[in-house]
Protein backbone atom coordinates (compact mmCIF):
# COMPACT_ATOMS: atom_id res chain seq x y z
CA UNK A 1 0.00 0.00 0.00
CA UNK A 2 1.00 3.60 -0.52
CA UNK A 3 -0.19 6.18 2.39
CA UNK A 4 0.12 9.96 2.70
CA UNK A 5 -0.40 13.03 4.62
CA UNK A 6 -2.36 15.53 2.85
CA UNK A 7 -3.75 19.59 4.01
CA UNK A 8 -1.87 22.86 5.76
CA UNK A 9 1.08 22.19 7.58
CA UNK A 10 0.60 21.17 10.94
CA UNK A 11 -2.74 19.93 10.22
CA UNK A 12 -2.37 17.09 7.91
CA UNK A 13 -5.21 14.68 7.35
CA UNK A 14 -4.14 10.69 6.76
CA UNK A 15 -4.31 9.33 2.78
CA UNK A 16 -3.75 6.31 0.60
CA UNK A 17 -3.42 5.99 -2.93
CA UNK A 18 -6.26 3.60 -4.42
CA UNK A 19 -5.86 0.78 -7.14
CA UNK A 20 -6.33 2.92 -9.63
CA UNK A 21 -3.65 5.31 -8.35
CA UNK A 22 -6.19 7.72 -6.86
CA UNK A 23 -5.74 9.61 -4.00
CA UNK A 24 -8.45 8.91 -1.25
CA UNK A 25 -9.29 10.64 1.96
CA UNK A 26 -8.68 8.21 5.32
CA UNK A 27 -9.38 11.32 8.16
CA UNK A 28 -13.15 9.23 8.52
CA UNK A 29 -11.26 5.74 9.82
CA UNK A 30 -8.28 6.92 11.44
CA UNK A 31 -6.80 10.11 12.72
CA UNK A 32 -3.31 10.02 11.55
CA UNK A 33 -0.23 8.34 9.75
CA UNK A 34 1.63 8.53 13.40
CA UNK A 35 3.51 6.49 15.33
CA UNK A 36 0.39 4.79 17.11
CA UNK A 37 -0.75 3.52 13.99
CA UNK A 38 2.15 2.68 12.26
CA UNK A 39 2.79 0.11 15.28
CA UNK A 40 -0.71 -1.89 14.16
CA UNK A 41 0.75 -2.97 11.25
CA UNK A 42 1.26 -2.29 7.39
CA UNK A 43 -2.31 -2.03 7.10
CA UNK A 44 -2.61 0.82 9.99
CA UNK A 45 -4.72 -1.54 11.34
CA UNK A 46 -7.68 -0.91 9.03
CA UNK A 47 -8.14 -4.13 7.76
CA UNK A 48 -10.48 -4.84 4.77
CA UNK A 49 -11.50 -1.87 3.45
CA UNK A 50 -12.83 -0.58 0.08
CA UNK A 51 -10.51 2.66 -0.86
CA UNK A 52 -12.65 2.95 -3.70
CA UNK A 53 -15.54 4.09 -1.70
CA UNK A 54 -13.38 6.76 0.16
CA UNK A 55 -14.01 10.49 -0.51
CA UNK A 56 -11.06 11.57 -2.98
CA UNK A 57 -8.43 14.34 -2.19
CA UNK A 58 -9.08 17.42 -3.67
CA UNK A 59 -6.75 17.85 -6.79
CA UNK A 60 -4.04 20.48 -5.98
CA UNK A 61 -3.83 19.76 -2.25
CA UNK A 62 -0.58 20.03 -0.21
CA UNK A 63 0.98 16.48 0.06
CA UNK A 64 2.42 16.45 3.58
CA UNK A 65 5.48 14.60 5.01
CA UNK A 66 4.41 10.84 4.93
CA UNK A 67 4.63 10.05 8.47
CA UNK A 68 4.06 12.82 11.29
CA UNK A 69 5.21 12.84 14.77
CA UNK A 70 8.78 11.96 13.94
CA UNK A 71 10.62 11.35 16.94
CA UNK A 72 13.92 10.71 15.27
CA UNK A 73 15.36 11.73 11.96
CA UNK A 74 18.50 9.36 11.29
CA UNK A 75 20.84 9.70 8.64
CA UNK A 76 23.87 7.41 6.99
CA UNK A 77 27.07 9.25 5.44
CA UNK A 78 28.83 8.16 2.92
CA UNK A 79 27.18 5.61 2.46
CA UNK A 80 27.63 4.84 -1.45
CA UNK A 81 31.04 3.57 -3.17
CA UNK A 82 30.46 5.56 -6.11
CA UNK A 83 29.41 8.50 -4.12
CA UNK A 84 32.16 8.59 -1.54
CA UNK A 85 34.57 8.43 -4.50
CA UNK A 86 33.42 11.61 -5.87
CA UNK A 87 33.83 13.69 -2.62
CA UNK A 88 37.16 12.16 -2.45
CA UNK A 89 36.77 10.25 0.71
CA UNK A 90 37.20 6.93 1.82
CA UNK A 91 34.69 4.63 2.67
CA UNK A 92 33.84 3.78 6.12
CA UNK A 93 34.84 0.91 8.19
CA UNK A 94 31.44 1.49 10.02
CA UNK A 95 28.33 3.62 8.77
CA UNK A 96 28.63 7.09 9.55
CA UNK A 97 25.55 8.04 12.03
CA UNK A 98 24.15 11.78 12.52
CA UNK A 99 20.69 13.22 13.37
CA UNK A 100 19.23 15.56 11.40
CA UNK A 101 16.46 17.98 13.48
CA UNK A 102 12.76 16.96 13.43
CA UNK A 103 12.02 20.55 13.10
CA UNK A 104 13.67 20.56 9.48
CA UNK A 105 11.11 17.94 8.28
CA UNK A 106 8.51 19.07 5.31
CA UNK A 107 6.06 18.06 2.77
CA UNK A 108 8.18 16.46 -1.14
CA UNK A 109 7.22 19.67 -2.44
CA UNK A 110 7.01 22.59 -0.06
CA UNK A 111 9.60 25.54 -0.88
CA UNK A 112 13.49 24.66 0.57
CA UNK A 113 14.58 27.62 2.56
CA UNK A 114 17.90 29.02 1.55
CA UNK A 115 19.58 30.13 5.35
CA UNK A 116 20.65 33.42 6.05
CA UNK A 117 24.85 33.08 5.39
CA UNK A 118 24.29 30.16 3.16
CA UNK A 119 26.60 30.18 0.32
CA UNK A 120 27.05 26.53 -0.29
CA UNK A 121 23.47 25.10 -0.81
CA UNK A 122 23.43 21.56 -1.73
CA UNK A 123 20.78 18.40 -2.55
CA UNK A 124 21.34 14.66 -1.96
CA UNK A 125 18.24 12.08 -3.40
CA UNK A 126 18.15 9.66 -0.68
CA UNK A 127 16.00 6.46 0.35
CA UNK A 128 14.38 6.57 3.91
CA UNK A 129 13.59 3.67 5.88
CA UNK A 130 10.64 4.30 8.03
CA UNK A 131 10.26 2.15 11.43
CA UNK A 132 7.28 0.58 12.03
CA UNK A 133 8.14 -1.68 15.22
CA UNK A 134 10.33 -0.64 18.23
CA UNK A 135 14.08 -1.59 17.52
CA UNK A 136 16.66 -2.09 20.58
CA UNK A 137 19.39 -4.23 20.02
CA UNK A 138 17.97 -6.55 16.83
CA UNK A 139 20.32 -8.44 14.68
CA UNK A 140 20.47 -7.91 11.02
CA UNK A 141 18.12 -11.26 10.56
CA UNK A 142 15.80 -9.52 12.02
CA UNK A 143 15.71 -6.37 11.59
CA UNK A 144 13.33 -5.98 8.31
CA UNK A 145 11.05 -6.34 10.45
CA UNK A 146 11.21 -4.11 12.35
CA UNK A 147 10.66 -1.98 9.58
CA UNK A 148 6.88 -0.61 7.91
CA UNK A 149 8.29 0.76 4.58
CA UNK A 150 10.08 3.30 2.63
CA UNK A 151 10.10 6.86 1.40
CA UNK A 152 12.07 9.36 -0.71
CA UNK A 153 14.09 11.97 1.20
CA UNK A 154 16.03 14.74 0.00
CA UNK A 155 18.49 15.21 2.38
CA UNK A 156 19.14 19.07 1.50
CA UNK A 157 22.74 20.29 3.23
CA UNK A 158 24.94 23.41 3.31
CA UNK A 159 28.53 22.40 2.99
CA UNK A 160 30.02 25.35 4.27
CA UNK A 161 28.05 24.59 7.49
CA UNK A 162 28.47 20.92 7.28
CA UNK A 163 32.62 21.07 6.72
CA UNK A 164 33.81 24.67 7.70
CA UNK A 165 31.97 25.94 10.76
CA UNK A 166 33.98 23.15 12.89
CA UNK A 167 32.33 20.33 15.37
CA UNK A 168 29.74 17.91 13.63
CA UNK A 169 27.88 18.18 10.63
CA UNK A 170 24.52 18.75 11.99
CA UNK A 171 24.77 22.44 11.52
CA UNK A 172 24.47 21.88 7.72
CA UNK A 173 22.32 19.28 7.72
CA UNK A 174 19.02 20.92 10.27
CA UNK A 175 17.70 23.76 8.79
CA UNK A 176 14.78 24.56 8.52
CA UNK A 177 13.22 22.44 4.99
CA UNK A 178 16.13 20.80 4.81
CA UNK A 179 14.12 17.21 5.03
CA UNK A 180 11.52 16.76 2.46
CA UNK A 181 9.96 13.88 3.04
CA UNK A 182 7.59 11.46 0.85
CA UNK A 183 5.32 11.84 -0.76
CA UNK A 184 4.47 7.91 -0.07
CA UNK A 185 4.93 5.87 2.73
CA UNK A 186 5.14 2.61 0.68
CA UNK A 187 4.54 -0.73 2.52
CA UNK A 188 7.82 -2.99 2.67
CA UNK A 189 5.95 -5.61 0.75
CA UNK A 190 5.58 -3.34 -2.60
CA UNK A 191 9.69 -3.24 -3.00
CA UNK A 192 11.02 -6.26 -4.21
CA UNK A 193 14.33 -5.35 -3.28
CA UNK A 194 14.81 -1.84 -1.69
CA UNK A 195 18.82 -2.62 -3.43
CA UNK A 196 17.67 -2.21 -6.49
CA UNK A 197 15.95 0.98 -7.05
CA UNK A 198 17.07 3.66 -9.80
CA UNK A 199 17.03 6.94 -7.94
CA UNK A 200 17.71 10.36 -10.03
CA UNK A 201 17.60 13.81 -8.83
CA UNK A 202 17.63 17.34 -11.46
CA UNK A 203 17.70 21.10 -10.89
CA UNK A 204 16.26 23.35 -13.51
CA UNK A 205 16.05 20.60 -15.62
CA UNK A 206 19.50 19.34 -15.74
CA UNK A 207 19.70 15.39 -14.34
CA UNK A 208 22.79 16.03 -11.42
CA UNK A 209 22.22 13.07 -9.88
CA UNK A 210 21.63 9.47 -11.94
CA UNK A 211 22.03 6.39 -9.50
CA UNK A 212 20.84 3.25 -8.01
CA UNK A 213 20.16 1.82 -4.65
CA UNK A 214 22.68 -0.90 -5.65
CA UNK A 215 25.75 0.87 -4.80
CA UNK A 216 24.77 1.32 -1.34
CA UNK A 217 27.44 0.37 1.01
CA UNK A 218 25.63 -0.64 3.90
CA UNK A 219 22.38 -2.01 3.19
CA UNK A 220 19.10 -1.28 5.03
CA UNK A 221 18.85 -4.83 7.19
CA UNK A 222 22.17 -3.61 8.45
CA UNK A 223 21.78 -0.22 8.96
CA UNK A 224 18.51 -1.11 11.11
CA UNK A 225 20.35 -3.27 13.23
CA UNK A 226 23.42 -1.25 13.38
CA UNK A 227 21.36 2.10 15.17
CA UNK A 228 19.64 -0.06 17.16
CA UNK A 229 22.60 -0.95 18.84
CA UNK A 230 23.14 3.15 19.53
CA UNK A 231 19.60 4.01 20.31
CA UNK A 232 16.09 2.49 20.40
CA UNK A 233 14.06 2.86 17.36
CA UNK A 234 10.56 3.74 17.45
CA UNK A 235 7.51 3.28 15.30
CA UNK A 236 7.70 6.26 12.90
CA UNK A 237 11.41 6.79 13.08
CA UNK A 238 13.23 7.69 9.78
CA UNK A 239 16.61 6.49 8.74
CA UNK A 240 18.03 8.08 5.97
CA UNK A 241 20.09 5.77 3.91
CA UNK A 242 22.58 8.42 2.22
CA UNK A 243 22.88 9.55 -1.39
CA UNK A 244 24.44 8.43 -4.77
CA UNK A 245 26.94 10.62 -7.05
CA UNK A 246 26.01 13.89 -8.67
CA UNK A 247 25.30 15.83 -5.41
CA UNK A 248 26.57 19.79 -6.03
CA UNK A 249 29.89 19.75 -4.24
CA UNK A 250 31.29 17.03 -6.33
CA UNK A 251 30.42 18.58 -9.89
CA UNK A 252 33.77 20.40 -11.16
CA UNK A 253 33.67 23.15 -10.42
CA UNK A 254 31.16 22.66 -7.64
CA UNK A 255 27.53 23.82 -8.26
CA UNK A 256 25.13 24.87 -5.74
CA UNK A 257 21.48 25.90 -5.40
CA UNK A 258 20.75 29.65 -5.48
CA UNK A 259 17.09 31.13 -4.65
CA UNK A 260 14.42 30.56 -7.75
CA UNK A 261 15.84 26.88 -8.79
CA UNK A 262 13.67 23.76 -8.99
CA UNK A 263 14.71 20.69 -7.76
CA UNK A 264 12.82 17.84 -9.01
CA UNK A 265 13.84 14.02 -7.37
CA UNK A 266 12.25 10.22 -7.58
CA UNK A 267 12.98 6.64 -6.42
CA UNK A 268 11.53 4.19 -8.46
CA UNK A 269 8.09 3.32 -7.37
CA UNK A 270 8.39 5.88 -4.32
CA UNK A 271 7.07 8.76 -6.15
CA UNK A 272 9.12 12.16 -6.74
CA UNK A 273 9.59 15.45 -5.03
CA UNK A 274 9.50 19.01 -6.43
CA UNK A 275 10.62 22.31 -4.50
CA UNK A 276 11.45 25.54 -5.36
CA UNK A 277 14.51 27.35 -3.25
CA UNK A 278 13.57 30.56 -1.98
CA UNK A 279 15.31 32.97 0.98
CA UNK A 280 14.66 32.12 4.63
CA UNK A 281 12.31 34.67 6.15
Amino acid sequence: MKFFRHGPAGSEKPGVLDGQGAMRDLSGHIADIDAARLARGPDLGLGLLDLQSLPEVAAGARIGPCVGGISKFVCIGLNYYDHAAETGQEVPPEPVVFLKATSAICGPDDNVEKPRGSTKLDWEVELGLVIGKRAKYVSEAEAMDHLFGYCVINDVSERQFQNERYGTWDKGKGCDTFGPIGPWLVTRDEVADPCQLHMWLEVNGKRFQNGSTATMVYKPAFLISYVSQFMTLLPGDVISTGTPPGVGLGQKPPVFLEVGDRIELGIEGLGTQRQLVVAAA
